[in-house]
């Protein structure tokens, strides 16, 4: 049974940092499809970064680009999010999530493009606060 434990959110001042930390048991992270989504109260769930774990592809959403990065770590299992000049709109619960099917069918664009339902398996989600 896939596993998804997502740690490291918090509450920081704008223009702070945090890294996230996605722990995956049950299941083994490279050559696959991984992400962060987040959702903030009243909107609906976004796609933040994406990592296809056999060659290292990476995708932002316009509005994380230049301060988010998310990396991998194969022998930790673990995917990870570093944030950083974080600002208000970036407050939500964040999500790590896995698909193990869908990015090695069609390659690392899926991992952005792909439906988020598709993404199989979800961690409970770890909530970023960002002060003004």
């Amino acid at each position: 049974q896939v596993q998804l434990v997502e740690s490291g959110g918090g509450s920081v001042q704008a223009g702070g940092s945090l890294r996230l930390s996605c722990a995956a048991s049950g299941y083994t992270i490279s050559s696959n499809c991984m992400g962060w989504f987040r959702q903030a109260p009243g909107k609906e769930r976004e796609r933040v970064a994406v990592i296809y774990t056999d060659d290292g592809s990476t995708y932002y959403a316009d509005s994380v680009k230049g301060r988010f990065t998310i990396s991998q770590d194969n022998a930790k299992n673990t995917v990870y999010l570093q944030m950083s000049s974080l600002k208000p709109e970036d407050t939500a619960m964040y999500y790590c999530a896995a698909d193990s099917r869908y990015g090695r069918l069609y390659g690392s664009s899926w991992c952005w493009t792909g439906a988020m339902y598709r993404y199989g398996s979800w961690g409970q989600g770890t909530q970023v606060t960002v002060s003004s």
